[in-house]
């Protein structure tokens, strides 16, 4: 990213009533990392947390295959991938509804997302695949005993598939399928890629909280100080985990959340660790805009009882046009930049 002293001038004046935007525009350009230069890894790999075994006597209708025996169900696979010369703290990417941890790797359009973009950074990055989602694979026993006769219909679990055209307004492409908001940033000339990263959601048959807040407990006590960057339906994961007390969590960097905790309630849990609300454009034209409001009072009540929440739109730093899927959207280094800035201000 170039140094615009008009874009700065921009943002400065904006910041007169946002001191936290004011103290990001010159870390964005201080973080910026050369994205031609060599990735060079300490070490990378993967591993699975959480789960529980499940003995069943549905596994299968298929006569090749028997239906009895223990499966591990509701665990969470984790990819992480560590520089040469890692810095603390890790970042924790938790990607969204109907989405997998493909959320923060390649863009659609072939350029850096934000994961391997975080490493290049310093940042030892987990790229996790929620329960039930991607690496981490479906409990399908119930499939198995609907099938058989064993078990009724309505033992199938809850799952859904969202259609392109549902996605279009959600993700604020554009005020209704196809049309777009001028000057958005999302490459849409590559969709059909980005509807290709969309898969079936079983959330809603996990039950509350959903298994990927243990497993991101666990996570977090393992990694010892980690940040966790949510996204969307996953914005309330960090906050969940926070409250079941686990160790290791250093931070929360909400993307977008769906909803945060209720403003009326005890909020004294989360004035434990510095949290970033990250927001951005066309919400006041979208069904966003009562979610923001909601995360809006959550956050002023934090801060009221002493805590630290910053929360923060696109538009603030004088970045335009960016969607619900601001990590995959033109500008999305910049963004990642004014995050990176906000870690190391915030995390110590």
């Amino acid at each position: 990213m170039r140094f615009n002293p008009k874009r700065w001038a921009r943002a400065a004046t904006r910041c007169a009533a946002a001191l936290l935007a004011c103290a990001a525009i010159a870390p964005a350009v201080a973080h910026q990392v050369d994205t031609n230069a060599p990735l060079t890894l300490k070490d990378e790999g993967s591993f699975f947390v959480g789960g529980r075994d499940l003995a069943s006597d549905t596994l299968s209708t298929l006569p090749q295959a028997d239906p009895n025996g223990t499966v591990t169900v509701e665990q969470m696979y984790v990819q992480y991938q560590i520089p040469a010369h890692a810095k603390a703290p890790s970042l924790v990417l938790i990607h969204g509804c109907c989405l997998t941890g493909a959320t923060w790797e390649t863009t659609p359009d072939g350029r850096m997302g934000w994961a391997q973009y975080f490493a290049r950074s310093g940042y030892p990055v987990y790229v996790i695949d929620q329960a039930g989602r991607g690496r981490s694979a479906a409990n399908a026993v119930s499939i198995g005993g609907v099938r058989s006769g064993r078990l009724p219909p309505d033992a199938l679990p809850a799952g859904f598939f969202v259609g392109r055209e549902f996605a279009w307004t959600l993700f604020r492409f554009g005020p209704k399928y196809p049309q777009a908001y001028p000057g958005m940033q999302f490459p849409l000339e590559a969709q059909q890629q980005f509807w290709k990263q969309m898969v079936p959601d079983w959330a809603y048959s996990m039950g509350t909280p959903n298994p990927t807040v243990p497993s991101l407990g666990q996570l977090a006590a393992r990694l010892k100080k980690t940040v966790l960057v949510s996204h969307s339906q996953s914005g309330i994961y960090p906050f969940q985990t926070l409250a079941s007390g686990a160790s290791g969590v250093a931070a929360i960097v909400a993307v977008e959340p769906t909803a945060c905790p209720a403003a009326t309630g005890d909020v004294s849990v989360y004035t434990r660790v510095p949290v970033l609300l990250l927001y951005g454009d066309f919400i006041a034209q979208s069904a966003w805009a009562p979610r923001y409001a909601a995360c809006r009072s959550f956050a002023d009540a934090v801060n009221q009882a002493g805590g630290h929440v910053d929360v923060v739109s696109t538009t603030d730093l004088g970045m335009h046009g960016n969607t619900h899927m601001m990590m995959q959207d033109r500008n999305n280094l910049e963004i990642a930049d004014f995050i990176t800035g906000w870690v190391g201000r915030n995390v110590h």
